[in-house]
C-alpha cells in the first residue's frame, strides 16, 4: 500500500503492486490481482516480460485461465536439453518400456504392446525390411523408404494416455523426464492436431495429481495450454481447458478425470454456477462431434457458405452457453463400438457392458462435482440407457445419493428403451457388422433392457423427474448399402414425460439445423423450465 507515495511512474507501481497482491495469503485479494493484471491492456512489452519472469505458479495458471489473455504474460517453454542421439520415437519407446507392465488393465497392456510392436517393426524397416501397419486383422505391408514415424509416435502416445490414467505411472512418467520429452514432440509436431491432442490429454491426466503441478509448470506447459485455449477448434481448446482446470486449485474445487470435459465455463468467471447440464453421447459418438450443428449440404444450400462462420462445432458450448451463461456444461466421452472387429481395445466383454460403464462413469462424475448442484441430463441413443443405468445404480448407493436427488430432468434423443433394429440387423448381416457387446445389449426386448427400464420407471415416477423424449421418423444410411430405422417410435417411448417425433434420422436427432430450429428451441425451453428457480 505504501507504493502510492512512491516516486516512480504510476504504471510501474501498479504492476509491482499487483504482482505483490497476486501472492497474498488472502484468496480474494489474490484473485482480484490476477483479474486486474489480465484485464489491463495497457502494459508495455517489457512489463509483460516482467510478469512472465516473476509471477508464481498460481498466478501463471490464473492468467492462463483468464479470457482473451495476452500470451506475452507467459515464458515460452524452456529449450529442451537433448541428452541423446536417439530419434524421438525411440525415446518414447524407452519411456514406455520403463513403465510397469504387469498387473495392468488389459487395455493398457494392449496399447503398450501394440506401440512396442510398431516401433520394433520400424527398426526392422530401417534395416531394409518391411513395415507392416497395425499388425492385427489383415495387415498390409509396404516397403517404405521413409518410416512413418508419426504413426509410431501416435501408437506410443495412445499407450501413454492409458498409462497416464494410473496415478503411480504418472509419477514414473515425470521421473523419467516424460514432461520434457512430450514438450519436445509437441513443438516438433505442430502439424499434427491428433498428436498434440493426445499429449495435452496426458498432461490433463497428470494434472489430476497436485504433487506434479510444479513439474508441469516448470516443463513449460502453462504457456502451451494458454495458447491452445484460443484455438478455434472446440476439441483442442476443450482438452487444454480441462488440463488448466485441473491445475487451477485456487478457483476450481472439482477435478476432471479422463473423458470428462467442461464446455462452459472454460475460463475463470465471477458469475456463480447455478446448475449443471451433462451431455452423454451414444454408440460411435463422441464428446464433441455428436453435439455439432447439422452438417450443411453445400450443393443444396446456397446460403451455406455465407452462414459458415456461424456454424457450431458444438452447440452446447456455443448456443446453450450464451442462452444460459450460469450453467456448467459438461460432456463425457467413452469408447463404443458397433462391431468387435473394429474395437479399439479387445478387452473382456463385461467391460463394454452398460453396467461396467455406469460404475466407471459415476466415479468420474462424482470427482467432477456432479450432484453438488441441480442437474439436467441430455443423452443420445445408447447414452440414454447409460444415463438410466447410472441413476438406478446411484439410487442404490448412499454415496451417490446426491446425483439422484439433484436430478431435475432428463432429455432423451432417440434412446432405444426397448431395443434397436441395429442389433437384429447386425446379427442377420453378420458378415457386414460383427455385433459387439454394446449392440447385443440393444437387441429388441433383451431381458437386461426390460429390467433396466422397469427399475428406472419405478423410481423415476417416485422422484417425479421431468422427462422429454425426441424420436426420429426417418431411416439412417449405414454404409452405402443399408437403410435402417435405428430406433423406431415405439422403442423411443419411455412411458413417462413428453414424446416428440421429429422428421430427422438417428444421427441428426441431436444435431439441430440452426439455433432457431425446433429441436434446439424445445431443448432450451425444457432446460429453462426445469431449472426455472436456479436460473
Amino acid at each position: 500500500e505504501q507504493f502510492s507515495t512512491f516516486d516512480g511512474e504510476d504504471h510501474e507501481c501498479a504492476l509491482w503492486l499487483l504482482l505483490k497482491r497476486s501472492q497474498s495469503e488472502d484468496k480474494a485479494v489474490r484473485l482480484q490481482a490476477v483479474q486486474d493484471l489480465a484485464s489491463n491492456s495497457h502494459w508495455h512489452d517489457y512489463q509483460y516480460g516482467t510478469v512472465a519472469q516473476i509471477c508464481d505458479q498460481r498466478t501463471a495458471i490464473g492468467l492462463a485461465r483468464s479470457k482473451d489473455i495476452d500470451l506475452r504474460f507467459f515464458l515460452p517453454p524452456p529449450l529442451p536439453k537433448i541428452k541423446t542421439d536417439y530419434p524421438i520415437e525411440d525415446e518414447l519407446r524407452l519411456l514406455l518400456v520403463s513403465l510397469p507392465q504387469t498387473g495392468l488393465d488389459p487395455c493398457v497392456q494392449y496399447f503398450t504392446s501394440l506401440a512396442l510392436r510398431e516401433s520394433s517393426q520400424t527398426l526392422a524397416a530401417q534395416r531394409g525390411g518391411l513395415w507392416c501397419f497395425g499388425g492385427n486383422g489383415l495387415p498390409y505391408c509396404e516397403t517404405l523408404s521413409k518410416i512413418p514415424s508419426e504413426t509410431v509416435e501416435l501408437f506410443c502416445l495412445q499407450a501413454l494416455v492409458q498409462h497416464s490414467k494410473i496415478s503411480s505411472h504418472c509419477d514414473k512418467i515425470e521421473a523419467k523426464g516424460g514432461l520434457q520429452l512430450l514438450q519436445r514432440i509437441y513443438q516438433l509436431r505442430k502439424d499434427s492436431a491428433k498428436i498434440q491432442r493426445n499429449i495435452i490429454r496426458i498432461i490433463g491426466n497428470m494434472a489430476l495429481d497436485e504433487r506434479l503441478h510444479s513439474s508441469i509448470v516448470r516443463a513449460g506447459w502453462v504457456s502451451v495450454l494458454a495458447e491452445v485455449m484460443k484455438s478455434p477448434h472446440v476439441i483442442q481448446s476443450s482438452h487444454a481447458s480441462r488440463a488448466l482446470a485441473n491445475l487451477d486449485r485456487d478457483t476450481v474445487k472439482e477435478k476432471y478425470p479422463d473423458g470428462v470435459y467442461v464446455l462452459h465455463p472454460q475460463y475463470r468467471s465471477s458469475q456463480p454456477i447455478r446448475a449443471d447440464i451433462l451431455f452423454v453421447h451414444g454408440l460411435l459418438g463422441a464428446a464433441f462431434k455428436t453435439w455439432r450443428q447439422q452438417d450443411i449440404d453445400r450443393h443444396l444450400d446456397k446460403r451455406a457458405s455465407e452462414g459458415e462462420e456461424d456454424y457450431s462445432q458444438c452447440w452446447p458450448k456455443t448456443w446453450l452457453a450464451s442462452d444460459c451463461p450460469s450453467l456448467r456444461i459438461i460432456s463425457v466421452e467413452y469408447d463404443t463400438h458397433l462391431s468387435d472387429w473394429k474395437a479399439k481395445c479387445p478387452v473382456e466383454a463385461h467391460r463394454k457392458s452398460i453396467a461396467f460403464r455406469s460404475s466407471e462413469l459415476l466415479d468420474k462424475l462424482k470427482a467432477a462435482g456432479i450432484g453438488d448442484r441441480p442437474l439436467v441430463w441430455v443423452s443420445h441413443s445408447m447414452g440414454g440407457l447409460l444415463v438410466k443405468k447410472m441413476l438406478v445404480d446411484a439410487s442404490k448407493n448412499p454415496e451417490m445419493g446426491k446425483i439422484v436427488n439433484n436430478t431435475r430432468g432428463i432429455i432423451f434423443y432417440s434412446v432405444p428403451h426397448h431395443g434397436s433394429q441395429l442389433a437384429e440387423y447386425s446379427i442377420n448381416a453378420r458378415y457386414l457388422l460383427f455385433p459387439s457387446v454394446e449392440v447385443k445389449e440393444l437387441s429388441k426386448d433383451s431381458p437386461a433392457l426390460k429390467e433396466l427400464n422397469d427399475d428406472f420407471l419405478s423410481f423415476a415416477k417416485d422422484k417425479k423427474f421431468s422427462v422429454l423424449s425426441f424420436a426420429e421418423t426417418l431411416p439412417t444410411h449405414i454404409g452405402s448399402m443399408i437403410k435402417l430405422h435405428v430406433v423406431p417410435l415405439e422403442s423411443a417411448d419411455l412411458g413417462i414425460g413428453d414424446l416428440i417425433p421429429v422428421d430427422v434420422n438417428h444421427l441428426n436427432i441431436c444435431k439441430p439445423k440452426k439455433k432457431d430450429a425446433f429441436l434446439y428451441q424445445r431443448t432450451l425451453k425444457f432446460i429453462q423450465d426445469v431449472l426455472a428457480q436456479e436460473l
